[in-house]
């Protein structure tokens, strides 16, 4: 597909299709994922794929708020973070003021490389920043350096959504 298509198709979807997504596929749009670009290439993103229906339903059910659960029934769960105290630290601490936003900065561009793949796949996804960090920690054994960023679902849309109104760009750029 092409680029420009993918960008224009990509959508959160909030209604998918009763078809699993395979394991092969979910390491198709990680490996997308990866070749996102990264402070000094620390590399500090993590997932943790959910795709088996009984920690489906557990995940749907303890982690996510009823309109996340129901939002992405039908789909696979790929919960996003980065290893804190990272990307944007030196042998002294942070490098500037931004500290550990830098590896939230790092995992917002691989969780955009991982959108857009699935879109060139054929599926969709919903970026989901409701969700209760301690108990995903908890069910899927994150470590405590991880921070949770978000729970992505993945899967093959069952509606056709619109594209939401973009702004101008001259309310959003500036040019010098």
């Amino acid at each position: 597909m092409e680029f420009q298509k993918v960008l224009e198709e990509r959508r959160s979807v909030r209604s998918f299709k009763n078809e699993p997504v395979s394991k092969e596929t979910v390491d198709q749009v990680l490996k997308a994922a990866q070749l996102a670009p990264s402070w000094k290439n620390s590399q500090t993103g993590r997932y943790y794929a959910v795709l088996s229906d009984d920690m489906l339903n557990k995940v749907r059910e303890s982690c996510l708020p009823s309109f996340n659960a129901k939002n992405s029934a039908n789909a696979a769960l790929i919960v996003t973070g980065f290893v804190k105290d990272d990307a944007g630290f030196g042998a002294d601490g942070p490098v500037n003021d931004m500290g550990n936003m830098w590896g939230a900065y790092d995992l917002g561009l691989q969780n955009e490389n991982l959108c857009l793949k699935a879109r060139e796949l054929g599926l969709d996804t919903l970026i989901m920043g409701i969700r209760d960090e301690s108990a995903l920690k908890n069910i899927l054994d994150i470590p405590d350096n991880v921070q949770v960023a978000a729970v992505i679902a993945l899967g093959y849309r069952n509606t056709e959504p619109k594209m939401p109104l973009r702004k101008e760009l001259s309310e959003v750029v500036k040019y010098y």
